[in-house]
């Protein structure tokens, strides 16, 4: 059971993540986000000492933007939580191998966590579906009873059992790609009319393909994709354009209904393309109201001026359980509204599940 604050905290934010419309507000979210910080403050050390060391405490920050924001790396080397070690009920590690270190996102709560993926992805996954219609969700991914540590495959579970049909299901079984299962269920989706939501990492893309060969397919014009990015697998590089040009020709979904995700283990929120839920907007990463994404000077920390690239930092009301505020060593931009995602900072280690699902589907390296 979470302490009493901390669940009076949730119980505000999950009302936020639950309402029929999204609404920002400034006000709100600097709020919550300043109680949020002096529960975690208080609650877990190393962050206190992290904080101490930069002279930012709950007594001396005044704006959410002045929170310290953890690097994401810290989640490899130290248990960052926000409660007793006992009261946790999930842990998901960032991908990577057998012998290398992974972050992990220790939870004693998923409550908030899915109720803020649910969100999410209703509106820019499944905008257009009417009320009361289910997507066949169908995920290039393992089940997650096959990887329960995998946010990803969580996150794909958890949008099928809450807004998929029952035709829904996971593709990759024992480290290898169902392609005929797929290929034929996409076929009865297309004769259905059903609607359809194709989903997994840019690389499982890739593969699935390379298994059809010259085979192609005609998904219905309801047919959307879903990528989580990673465009760089253990073999080779694909350019994002190139991915969305074969999925175009290959299966049928043109750029406009192909959506980006980016997410990471370490956050309980997501962001997506604006494409479905804009569609003739400019192409942008928007996210829930309840998280915030600035683009930062990476030397100094300080908000990088307009059009400038910069280091990528998240603040996220649904990481009750950690720390809310974190640094990633993603490059982005600010546009409009929103922002863009550009790559990782130079020196950077490849990150994200594409590379795990490369690895996963590619066999053992050579």
């Amino acid at each position: 059971m979470t302490d009493p604050p901390r669940r009076r905290l949730e119980r505000e934010i999950l009302a936020w993540m639950r309402e029929d419309e999204w609404r920002e507000n400034e006000e709100r979210f600097e709020r919550l986000a300043l109680a949020l910080f002096a529960i975690q403050y208080e609650r877990c050390e190393p962050f206190r000492r992290f904080c101490d060391g930069r002279g930012r405490t709950p007594t001396t920050v005044g704006s959410w933007r002045e929170i310290p924001r953890v690097p994401t790396g810290a989640f490899k080397e130290i248990a960052l939580r926000s409660f007793p070690a006992e009261r946790t009920v999930h842990t998901f590690l960032t991908s990577g191998t057998s012998t290398e270190r992974r972050g992990a996102l220790h939870l004693d709560t998923l409550e908030l966590y899915e109720a803020s993926l649910l969100s999410s992805f209703g509106r820019f996954v499944l905008p257009d579906l009417r009320a009361g219609e289910r997507a066949w969700i169908l995920a290039l991914a393992p089940a997650s009873r096959e990887v329960p540590d995998s946010s990803l495959s969580h996150m794909f579970a958890v949008a099928a059992r809450e807004l998929g049909a029952p035709e829904s299901g996971f593709y990759v079984e024992n480290g290898g790609l169902r392609t005929d299962a797929l290929l034929e269920d996409l076929e009865m989706a297309a004769a259905s009319g059903a609607p359809v939501a194709l989903c997994g990492t840019a690389f499982s893309f890739v593969h699935l393909l390379d298994a059809m060969g010259r085979r192609r397919l005609a998904l219905p014009e309801t047919a959307r994709v879903m990528e989580t990015g990673g465009f760089k697998g253990r073999s080779r590089r694909v350019a994002p354009a190139e991915l969305y040009t074969q999925i175009e020709q290959r299966l049928g979904v043109p750029p406009q209904r192909i959506v980006n995700q980016y997410g990471m283990t370490e956050l309980g929120s997501q962001f997506y393309d604006s494409v479905l839920r804009l569609p003739g907007e400019t192409r942008r990463k928007l996210g829930p109201p309840w998280a915030r994404v600035v683009v930062v000077d990476p030397e100094t920390g300080e908000p990088a001026a307009a059009g400038e690239v910069g280091a990528i930092a998240a603040l996220d009301l649904a990481n009750t359980g950690s720390v809310l505020a974190l640094q990633t060593a993603d490059l982005g931009r600010a546009l409009e509204g929103g922002f863009e995602v550009l790559g990782r900072e130079p020196g950077a280690e490849a990150r994200g599940c594409s590379i795990a699902a490369d690895a996963l589907l590619s066999g053992p390296p050579a």
